[in-house]
């Protein structure tokens, strides 16, 4: 059966009924580089902050488990950052593990600053009361190890798809304003973006929904 599809705005009122439960809920957000990911995160969290109350939700994005650029030269990945293995796939698991049970203390997550190209330790707190976690990123769906496990831990992971012209044409923007001059930038988005991109898409069947984007 073909999941089912829904708009940005159906997918925003289905996370705020997620969030109305009254149990932690932990809603994982997939897709390739520039699909849009990070931008419905932050609305499903506003949403739902502004219909159930500020501090609802939280927004944890798997780029604060990025390697440091400083770890990655060292490994020799540096020139393919954002493949697979230069994400700290055991932590993640480790804190979607940790965010998914309500009853400990608050977790502290990291984030990802675009601007310096580094995730930064220790950087969102995840209270207790806390009822939606809304974590996104490329290899959610990802079925080797450790990633496989994602799928038992969160509440439902979604799928965002989106014309692949237009997901270029946005990373291409994206690595611009981070200091690429426009050939350098269509060219990370086409080579290392791209090839990341298809083993992303070739986990869509694993998502709960799909989200057109």
């Amino acid at each position: 059966m073909p999941h089912p599809e829904m708009s940005v705005d159906e997918a925003v009122e289905r996370a705020v009924l997620l969030a109305g439960r009254g149990r932690r809920t932990v809603l994982g957000i997939a897709g390739a580089p520039g699909a849009g990911k990070s931008t419905l995160a932050r609305r499903i969290v506003a949403a739902v902050d502004a219909s159930l109350g500020a501090g609802t939700a939280v927004q944890v994005p798997m780029d604060g488990f990025h390697l440091s650029n400083a770890a990655l030269d060292a490994l020799g990945r540096r020139g393919r950052k954002g493949s697979i293995d230069t994400f700290d796939g055991d932590g993640y698991v480790a804190l979607v593990r940790r965010v998914a049970d309500a009853d400990g203390p608050t977790v502290w997550a990291p984030d990802f600053d675009r601007r310096v190209d580094e995730p930064v330790a220790g950087s969102i707190p995840v209270p207790p009361d806390a009822r939606l976690v809304v974590s996104e990123g490329n290899y959610l769906l990802d079925d080797t190890e450790p990633w496989a496990a994602l799928l038992g831990l969160l509440t439902e992971t979604w799928f965002c798809v989106v014309d692949d012209a237009v997901r270029v044409d946005r990373l291409v923007g994206r690595h611009m304003r981070h200091g690429r001059d426009h050939e350098a930038a269509r060219s990370w988005a086409v080579e290392v973006d791209g090839v990341n991109a298809a083993r992303v898409a070739s986990t869509v069947g694993r998502a709960s929904r799909t989200v057109r984007t």
